[in-house]
């Protein structure tokens, strides 16, 4: 068995395809599932697994500290109403909450790496494992978007680069050069459906990372479900930033994507959304 990593595991088809990756590259994965959010299939794809509760941090420490881990990565999401509500929050979750003072997603997530770390386990990036998914620049459908189509990703790009930058969210939905929703909380796939209602047939939805991204806080990312959200509301595009946004199931989703007529358009952004 190799170097031991532990995962303390949310939402997310991005789980399930790290820790076969991980194992992959020799691996051993001890996996915190947290219930209600981590897939129930985890068990089996795990070396060795726990559930724990949202708020149980003593726990999730004292199991991944007994099975010899050192080194820890942070995987998938939790829903944002699980944390607000505080529900099962031990003492240690409790007394952290307390100290945050910016109650941002970014700003929890830092939080939590602090307490691992004070509890003598580090952190680490899934960047090693992430590079073949972000995507150069260039068109990944089969048909050339429209001009006005390219301007709407490109001022999408730069205003989600921006938002992203404030932590507000990294996703907006454009149509005809107009901000029509602003991801929040609620998540990408939940955003479309919004800007949906609101634009009608023709946005765009375009997603940015951070100026400078720190992906153990978070993996700015899309996949098949996110295309399955722009064919459902009517999209006519998704905008990518460059180098700096995962794309998973990828060859799926751009095979839907060409099915419905729908424009993937990778794009460069300037720091700052310049």
């Amino acid at each position: 068995m190799g170097e031991r990593i532990g995962i303390l595991a949310g939402q997310g088809a991005f789980v399930s395809w790290a820790l076969s990756e991980l194992k992959g590259q020799g691996f051993a994965c001890v996996v915190a599932g947290i219930e209600g959010e981590a897939e129930s299939g985890l068990e089996s794809r795990a070396d060795v697994f726990e559930w724990v509760k949202p708020g149980d941090a003593a726990q999730v420490i004292s199991f991944l500290k007994s099975q010899g881990v050192r080194t820890v990565m942070m995987l998938g999401k939790v829903r944002p109403g699980l944390i607000f509500k505080r529900s099962g929050f031990d003492a240690a979750a409790a007394g952290l909450w307390d100290k945050i003072e910016e109650k941002s997603p970014a700003g929890i997530i830092r939080a939590v790496i602090e307490f691992f770390e004070e509890k003598g386990l580090r952190v680490v990036s899934p960047e090693f494992l992430l590079q073949p998914r972000f995507c150069h620049a260039g068109v990944l459908t089969a048909e050339q978007p429209g001009v006005a189509l390219v301007e709407d990703v490109d001022f999408g790009l730069r205003m989600a680069k921006r938002l992203a930058d404030l932590e507000v969210g990294q996703t907006v939905i454009i149509k005809e050069k107009a901000i029509v929703a602003v991801e929040g909380m609620e998540g990408t796939d939940q955003t479309i459906t919004r800007g949906g209602e609101l634009a009608g047939p023709g946005f765009v939805a375009a997603k940015a990372g951070r100026t400078r991204q720190d992906l153990r806080i978070d993996v700015p990312a899309v996949g098949l479900a996110t295309v399955q959200s722009l064919v459902r509301a009517g999209g006519a595009g998704l905008g990518l930033e460059a180098g700096n946004v995962a794309f998973f199931e990828k060859e799926e989703a751009i095979e839907l994507a060409n099915a419905h007529g729908l424009h993937i358009v990778v794009r460069e952004v300037q720091s700052g959304g310049g």
